[in-house]
């Protein structure tokens, strides 16, 4: 089992930048990919971004040339800088990690709410 903890949520401008944090913890051997995925209201999660366990990069296309995905497995924590947010960036932003055990699974966090707003 892994655990994901997200944090840095908040109010930002339009133009601004936000950095999430996702703290991750239990089986880690175990995760061969993470990523950042977003909700905003009414509509279905949507994956932003993905690093997997060599460090491989994926963007979704909203996400291209504005949003960094990055990791620091010495400090366990998996990052998501975003830059030039958007009033259409606004959404509850969730952790995730696909492992394999004995068995394939994925854990995700609660979620962090970033409102870009003036």
């Amino acid at each position: 089992q892994v655990q994901l903890v997200e944090s840095g949520g908040g109010l930002v401008q339009p133009g601004g930048s936000l950095t999430l944090s996702c703290t991750f913890s239990g089986s880690i051997s175990t995760i061969y990919a993470m990523g950042w995925f977003r909700q905003a209201p009414g509509t279905q999660r949507v994956l932003v971004a993905r690093i997997t366990r060599n460090d491989s990069t994926m963007y979704e296309d909203f996400a291209k040339g504005r949003f960094t995905i990055s990791r620091d497995n010495a400090k366990n924590t998996m990052y998501l800088q975003m830059n030039r947010l958007k009033h259409e960036d606004t959404a509850v932003y969730y952790c995730n990690a696909d492992y394999f055990d004995t068995a394939s699974g994925d854990s995700w966090g609660q979620g962090t709410q970033v409102t870009v707003s003036s």
